[in-house]
This record gives structure tokens, C-alpha cells and sequence, in this order.
């Protein structure tokens, strides 16, 4: 009896090992088209403009709209 439950044990803890490695990320929906900004005058000398780009955000694209960074 002792064997039996060792050995469904042992089978149970094995195929948990050989399938935890099995998760398989879902494939992300393509990345939308960039939106066409205007870029405004810096807010004073020293800054760069970071562009606009699409962020992931847990089920979808994201867009960060472009903005002023100090150098």
C-alpha cells in the first residue's frame, strides 16, 4: 500500500515538473498604425521630443502620445 501511494506520489509531483514548463504567452494582436502628431515648440531650450509609440497594456495596445523630455 505504502508503495503504491509512493509511487502516485512520485508520478503526480513528475508530471507537475514536465508540464510547468508548458505555459505558452498568447500571441499579442499586431501593433496599430502610429498616430500622425504634431509636435509643438519646446517648453525651453534643453528639452528633446520623445516620440509617440504604442505600449502593451495587459489585452491591448496602448497609445503614449509624444512629449517633451528634459536632455
Amino acid at each position: 500500500m505504502k508503495a503504491k501511494a509512493s509511487l502516485m506520489l512520485v508520478s503526480a509531483m513528475t508530471a507537475g515538473v514536465l508540464l510547468s514548463g508548458c505555459v505558452v504567452e498568447p500571441a499579442h494582436p499586431p501593433q496599430p498604425a502610429p498616430v500622425a502628431e504634431v509636435m509643438p515648440p519646446p517648453p525651453a531650450t534643453g528639452y528633446r521630443w520623445v516620440k509617440g509609440h504604442y505600449r502593451w497594456e495587459g489585452n491591448h495596445w496602448q497609445w503614449v502620445p509624444g512629449h517633451w523630455r528634459p536632455v
